[in-house]
């Protein structure tokens, strides 16, 4: 999944963007994070994931905390 500015088209292939959700994983050092449900713009042609920076920096929140708080394996799932 990238960060993506507002865009009418996907920067890969040219599609176009549906509303969508996804899973976001991310490995801490010593333990993992896992976010379901995520927010996210999907491609229409090609499939691949865009998140818009306020997602991405919820998600950057969440996984500092996981990491403060020595999550081993944490599995979340992002408020609607």
């Amino acid at each position: 999944m990238k960060k993506l500015a507002k865009s009418a088209s996907c920067p890969l292939c040219g599609g176009s963007f549906v509303a969508g959700r996804t899973t976001w994983s991310v490995d801490l050092g010593k333990g993992v994070l896992v976010v379901r449900d995520v927010p996210a713009r999907v491609c229409d042609q090609c499939g691949d994931e865009w998140l818009d920076n306020a997602t991405a920096l919820a998600l950057d929140e969440m996984a500092a905390s996981a990491r403060q708080r020595g999550a081993l394996v944490e599995v979340l799932t992002m408020a609607a």
